[in-house]
């Protein structure tokens, strides 16, 4: 049976040989993430305080706890915990699945998105701008690819937990929740013409997400 470092080293493999080669100007430039001056990205550490944390994380070898109202957990391996992806262009995320669990129809802005399935079955699909949706059943070792920008969702089939490995071509995809964003943050009647519901029905659900400040 394959360990979780055999799987890791599949996903990270494949990320590199599909991600897109950018040029570097400098061999690396560690986001600092206390200065709050952001130029598209973050600015770079000084390089004489460069440490070895700046490229670790330990964060995606455990199962994360799953009892959410969706029954899934992404924990992220982002600039934002792993410093020194700045302006590489790349991270990874663990995604886990209670039994029947789902990671809810969202959309990554900046970028593709590729998922090695760990343990499991999962269906899992997108839908492209012309409205068709591409889906599949995934078992254990499968590979599937979400392209930028497009509406997609994982569902595990099955009564037992699973987990997937993802690969990003950004160091900070970005996560946009399809109905969280459109009930936390659009006005009532926009909702209730847009999807033909009652005012009333608009308030109920949006009372399950809070707006963002």
């Amino acid at each position: 049976m394959a360990s979780f470092a055999t799987h890791l080293v599949v996903v990270v493999t494949m990320l590199f040989v599909a991600m897109a080669s950018a040029e570097m100007l400098q061999d690396v430039c560690v986001a600092d993430l206390s200065n709050a001056v952001k130029v598209n990205g973050y600015t770079c550490k000084d390089s004489t305080q460069i440490t070895p944390e700046d490229f670790y994380f330990k964060g995606l070898a455990n199962i994360a706890a799953t009892n959410t109202s969706t029954g899934s957990v992404v924990t992220g391996a982002n600039v934002e915990k792993l410093p020194g992806l700045n302006t590489l262009g790349l991270s990874m995320s663990r995604i886990d699945y209670a039994p029947n669990g789902l990671n809810p129809p969202h959309v990554h802005p900046r970028a593709s998105e590729i998922i090695f399935v760990l343990e499991g079955q999962l269906y899992v699909g997108f839908v492209t701008t012309a409205g068709k949706l591409i889906a599949k059943n995934l078992n254990k070792g499968d590979v599937f690819t979400f392209p930028k920008g497009l509406i997609h969702f994982q569902k595990n089939i099955a009564n037992s937990p699973a987990s997937v490995l993802a690969a990003f071509d950004s160091q900070l995809p970005g996560t946009q929740s399809l109905v969280a964003s459109l009930f936390g943050a659009l006005p009532d009647d926009i909702l209730a013409k847009s999807f033909q519901l009652k005012h009333k029905q608009v308030k109920k659900i949006k009372l399950r997400y809070a707006p963002k400040k």
